[in-house]
């Protein structure tokens, strides 16, 4: 599956949504406790890119904001020439420009591993242990269809016997008398005593006829059904884990604009003291000025708060470290799509009830209980059999001593019917199991009902997000430009600095605004995939 983002030109991140593996061993060997790809990237978010020519556009109509350092990550793609900010590229417009300074303090201090989204989606279907549960459930599931498949065979068994007897005893006529004797067996079997079979034949089958037809059958259900429900639960993980992801990019770029949204108060703050100061201002306008940088600061610790919450969470997911910290290495914050823009809600439906895999496991447990129907019907028509053969050496005589020793087997072949309590349990077996199979039916009719609720939701959530994208995008720009007209007009004294303000708190409520329009419009792409079962990782047929 390619991956388009809306703008310019296509998004570099090889999204794996199609092309995970479909095993263990791959991801396993990238696991972050030990010497991993992912730690061979870390150093790469230190290296700075052409992007900051961008950062310096926009801060081209402001003197003094020239020298401050440009921010390290950016997510506008940078062209040759300086930008104007009224055409910065839809990328850039959730960036800020952070300053270097405090994106250095931040990595010494977090020591974070970058991760891709191609990265983590990879690493939770290697690592997660919900995934490898679900296949170990299909390889239990595999053992049973093997067990039914020789349920007919006979089980071999070998072993010897010793019996004493003193005292009376009772012969077939009916007559007690007393006696010793003793006897000894050894060979296929074990529990020889004399005249009868052993009770312990050496080879034996014992079994329904009606289970060695059918138990197969239900058994192939039951491992396609679980195969299915592993691939439901794979991409359960996958789009939680992308979805954390979402999250923690978003975390991390809510953080770079508050510490932006700070560094703008901050300057704002000196220009009023220092108005303050020269009597061209008043006290109180810098009195404000502090008080909102307080807010920023307060803003910076909960949204790093949230930075460290939203990595913990990622963590889990991934089944790494909790202590190793989780970074974002995206290049930008861009929209994303994964499906066809020009496909309607109805071939979207259309589509999801046709790869969802737990309405292909559903279906399999409606096999499942048709087959257990069927089986409970034939049951009283189809015998029980039981086949013994025992061969080994026997031998015996009066009190301890053992004589005539020689060789014996013994062969016995029953088949029986049974009709279960006067066929009255016959009866409720068979309305047992036909309740289930209604039940089964009822399960897999809700499920289609999610199914199409869910894709009608979630592409109802990408129609409206991508309108919030387009709304949120002017604001940006429209924002950043009042601020930087702003900032030059009280540089010229034609204004107070807290006019300025307002705009910096416009601008930091747009770009917030804007990352979360795309955030949450990626967020609602990736539902959307996993409603028409896009992470579709397809089982191999089963023969009946």
């Amino acid at each position: 599956m390619k991956l388009h983002r809306q703008g310019r030109r296509p998004v570099s991140i090889a999204l794996l949504l199609a092309l995970v593996p479909f095993g263990c061993t791959a991801a396993r060997s990238a696991r972050l406790t030990g010497r991993s790809s992912v730690e061979s990237r870390a150093s790469l978010s230190h290296v700075p890119t052409d992007e900051n020519k961008v950062v310096a556009g926009r801060n081209r109509t402001n003197a003094s904001s020239q020298t401050e350092a440009p921010a390290k990550i950016t997510l506008v793609a940078a062209d040759d020439e300086t930008t104007p900010p009224d055409q910065l590229s839809p990328d850039g417009l959730a960036e800020p420009n952070r300053s270097e300074s405090d994106w250095d303090q931040s990595q010494a201090a977090t020591n974070s591993y970058p991760l891709d989204l191609a990265s983590v989606l990879m690493l939770a279907d290697g690592q997660n242990p919900q995934v490898g549960l679900a296949r170990e459930r299909i390889a239990e599931a595999y053992s049973q269809v093997k067990r039914a498949d020789v349920l007919w065979l006979p089980s071999l068994r070998a072993g010897m016997n010793y019996n004493l007897h003193e005292g009376s005893i009772q012969d077939v006529a009916g007559n007690v008398f007393n006696t010793n004797r003793s006897a000894a067996y050894g060979g296929l079997g074990a529990g020889n005593l004399g005249a009868g079979s052993p009770s312990v034949p050496g080879l034996l089958a014992n079994f329904h006829l009606t289970d060695a037809i059918f138990q197969p059958k239900i058994a192939r259900h039951q491992a396609s059904s679980r195969q299915f429900a592993a691939t439901a639960a794979r991409n359960d993980i996958l789009s939680d884990s992308a979805i954390a992801y979402l999250e923690l990019l978003r975390a991390e770029r809510r953080l770079a604009i508050a510490y932006e949204a700070r560094e703008k108060t901050n300057r704002i703050a000196e220009l009023t003291g220092a108005y303050a100061r020269a009597g061209e201002g008043f006290e109180s306008d810098h009195d404000r000025l502090l008080a909102e940088l307080a807010a920023r600061d307060n803003e910076i610790a909960q949204v790093d708060e949230a930075v460290q919450t939203a990595s913990s969470r990622l963590a889990f997911l991934l089944h790494t470290d909790p202590n190793i910290v989780l970074s974002a290495e995206e290049p930008f914050v861009a929209p994303l799509s994964f499906t066809s823009a020009t496909m309607t809600k109805q071939e979207l439906v259309a589509q999801g009830l046709c790869r969802r895999p737990e309405l292909a496991e559903h279906r399999q447990l409606v096999g499942e209980a048709c087959e257990r129907l069927q089986r409970e019907k034939f049951a009283p028509l189809i015998p029980s059999v039981l086949l013994g053969f025992s061969y080994g050496s026997f031998g015996g005589g009066l009190g301890n001593s053992i004589s005539n020793s020689a060789n014996r087997m013994d062969t016995d072949a029953m088949a029986y019917w049974e009709l279960r309590n006067l066929g009255f349990g016959e009866q409720a077996a068979r309305g047992e199991a036909t309740s289930r199979l209604r039940q089964s039916r009822f399960r897999e009719v809700a499920v289609l009902d999610r199914v199409a609720q869910e894709i009608v939701e979630a592409h109802a959530q990408v129609q409206t997000r991508r309108k919030r994208i387009e709304v949120s995008k002017p604001g940006v720009v429209v924002a950043e430009l009042s601020y930087n007209l702003n900032l030059q007009r009280i540089e010229n004294a034609k204004g107070l600095p807290i006019e300025a303000l307002q705009s910096a708190q416009a601008l930091a409520q747009a770009r917030r605004d804007y990352l979360n329009a795309v955030i949450d419009y990626n967020i609602a792409q990736i539902r959307l995939c996993r409603a028409i079962g896009w992470f579709e990782e397809t089982p191999s047929s089963m023969p009946d």
